[in-house]
């Protein structure tokens, strides 16, 4: 079991990824605007997706692909810029079919699963902020030359998103509960779609100015 890291790094990459969890972030505002948009299953399809991009970028990391991006300027650039555009593009959604509308349930498009999935895997994969946290977040818990260092950093990756996975849960059923409530109110639910389109967009405006280190 070589390929696992000792007791202690398991226990200290756990705190600090519970923490991480927590964090507010794109992800954890595009659950929030898709459960009240769209009900709890669409923004659980959006959590599988953001989980699936934090895989790819555990594997990503593993395997060196990660530093080949920060390290290209070029890369980098289009990196960041299309993530920039894809949270604009949200932002401006949420204006356009705003959670209100959902409250007649047919104004608003629904998405299918499968768009709601890679809707949830863009804004992770596209985000370079992310790109650089796994760069430098998974490799403190293991030390180079390590034999089994990559799959060492794959099993932090997976750990980090199981411990992500019951804070996903609980913020979009807590989103979820509170819909009824506030769709209820079409002004308060209104309020809440320009707050998301201004949070997405201050998202894509930290994206812009992400510098790789």
């Amino acid at each position: 079991m070589d390929f696992i890291p000792s007791l202690p790094t398991l226990l200290a990459f756990a705190a600090a990824s519970l923490l991480l969890a927590i964090t507010p972030g794109p992800d954890m505002t595009l659950w929030i605007s898709r459960a009240l948009s769209q009900g709890r299953a669409a923004a659980f399809q959006v959590s599988l997706g953001t989980n699936l991009g934090c895989l790819v970028h555990t594997f990503l990391v593993a395997f060196g692909v990660s530093a080949l991006v920060t390290a290209s300027p070029t890369a980098f650039f289009v990196l960041k810029t299309g993530g920039a555009a894809y949270l604009l593009y949200i932002a401006v959604q949420a204006i356009r079919y705003g959670s209100s509308l959902s409250v007649k349930r047919v104004a608003a498009p629904k998405a299918s699963p499968v768009a709601n999935i890679l809707s949830g895997l863009s804004v992770n994969l596209l985000n370079p902020k992310v790109i650089i946290f796994f760069m430098t977040f998974l490799p403190q818990f293991v030390t180079a030359g390590d034999p089994n260092l990559r799959t060492k950093l794959i099993v932090l990756g997976l750990i980090l998103i199981a411990v992500s996975l019951p804070i996903n849960i609980a913020v979009v059923l807590t989103a979820d509960r509170l819909s009824g409530w506030l769709q209820a109110r079409p002004g308060v639910m209104r309020t809440i779609d320009y707050v998301f389109a201004g949070v997405f967009s201050l998202f894509a405006v930290k994206i812009v100015l992400t510098q790789a280190r």
